[in-house]
């Protein structure tokens, strides 16, 4: 680690909780035509803005409070995340979450651990016609063109590398741009394997304990 100020960028679908919770959403409910969609933004033919409009397109807004439900009862927390957080306050570290996620289903899940509204950066929805509308408050800046949604390395950006250590959390493709970009990256699942295919260098994780670990072994943080 170096001199510079350390700050967490951390994903939330599979990484905070333990499965990708739109995926789970569509796979649940169904609606016709969303495996087409699904399958090309899983295959990059479609960007992650365009499809995931048009999947929640697909869905009634009377479905709402059934999406909160079913996420609420069958997301699940990784291991270690509570612990996590204690300790990024313990050491003064800034924590982000950085999501693609959407906030009717994600700020429920996250408001037990108290983290603050404008350390959140995800999508929104609009309920008031027939069917679901994605909003996008956080798109690509001029130095993005992958049409992401929620711009992770559009957020990393706002902390210029000679002042801040960027530290990136991470398990799918959509964490790959930001992972190119930051100092350290900790990774699970397809951001692992895609992190060895390209040669980024990376953490590979399991829980947030496995981060704590290694994170007080490179800083030499005190227990607490």
């Amino acid at each position: 680690m170096s001199t510079r100020q350390p700050v967490i960028f951390c994903d939330f679908d599979g990484t905070i909780t333990n499965s990708d919770n739109i995926v789970a959403i569509m796979k649940h409910f169904a609606p016709a035509g969303y495996e087409t969609i699904l399958n090309e933004v899983f295959h990059q033919q479609r960007s992650i803005r365009d499809g995931v409009t048009a999947m929640f397109g697909l869905m009634p807004s009377s479905q709402k409070q059934d999406i909160i439900d079913f996420v609420m009862q069958h997301a699940g927390i990784r291991a270690g995340f509570a612990e996590f957080l204690a300790f990024v306050r313990e050491q003064q570290i800034p924590y982000y979450v950085t999501s693609g996620g959407i906030d009717f289903f994600l700020k429920p899940l996250l408001e037990p651990f108290g983290i603050p509204d404008d350390h959140i950066f995800c999508n929104s929805a609009d309920f008031s016609g027939e069917y679901i509308e994605i909003l996008w408050p956080h798109p690509c800046d001029e130095h993005c063109s992958n049409d992401c949604g929620m711009c992770k390395t559009t957020v990393m950006r706002e902390f210029p590398p000679e002042q801040y250590e960027r530290i990136l959390i991470g398990d799918s493709v959509t964490d790959f741009e930001g992972a190119k970009i930051a100092d350290l990256v900790y990774s699970r699942s397809t951001l692992t394997e895609k992190c060895r295919e390209l040669g980024v260098p990376h953490v590979p994780f399991e829980t947030f304990h496995d981060i704590i670990a290694d994170f007080r072994q490179r800083t030499g943080a005190i227990h607490s």
